[in-house]
């Protein structure tokens, strides 16, 4: 598949944030023409939340034609699919063991980890989470890709003819933090 213009494709996809003591868990919506993150959410448990509200926060924002996900068990969940066929999205999926499918936001992992992840050792949920935002938001405005011509995608995106994305929207309301029930936290 090739995304011909902005919201032509997103994918989704989940990775793993070191910590000093523990994990984290990513999950962002990217918009494959622009490789713009329209989304994302950080949590400490693979509960399906998280993902549920980083789709919801991309949805509120614009809508896709087609969106694409591995077969993991959160991406196959009935609650996920429902969204999708409630705002009649094509759904498509990757095929068993072919992570190649998903190539725009494996290589964001890569980019987020190479750039950011590895570079720092955080020392709580708050300090990634803080990180991190300062670094998508880098990454979807000031940082130049190769492939969109040195351009950031923010200017690819709001360049193209019938982006309906806000980007005044998406700097408040991309991101959510999720804990475990119990544990209070406050980011800042």
């Amino acid at each position: 598949m090739t995304a011909a213009y902005p919201n032509h494709i997103w994918g989704i996809d989940i990775t793993y944030i070191r910590l000093q003591h523990g994990w984290l868990y990513l999950t962002a919506v990217l918009d494959w023409y622009s490789r713009y993150v329209v989304s994302w959410a950080l949590s400490q448990t693979l509960e399906m939340e998280f993902v549920l509200s980083a789709v919801d926060n991309a949805l509120f924002q614009a809508k896709p034609e087609i969106w694409n996900s591995d077969q993991g068990s959160h991406f196959t969940s009935p609650k996920y699919l429902e969204r999708l066929q409630r705002e009649e999205i094509k759904i498509s999926m990757d095929g068993r063991g072919r992570a190649l499918d998903n190539i725009f936001t494996e290589r964001l992992w890569r980019t987020i980890k190479y750039e950011e992840v590895y570079l720092h050792e955080y020392a709580s949920p708050k300090e990634a989470y803080r990180q991190l935002a300062n670094y998508i938001r880098f990454y979807n405005f000031d940082r130049p890709h190769q492939a969109l011509d040195y351009q950031s995608n923010s200017v690819t995106l709001s360049g193209s003819e019938g982006s309906p994305l806000d980007l005044r929207l998406i700097g408040a309301n991309q991101a959510r933090f999720f804990a475990p029930a119990g544990l209070r936290m406050t980011l800042v």
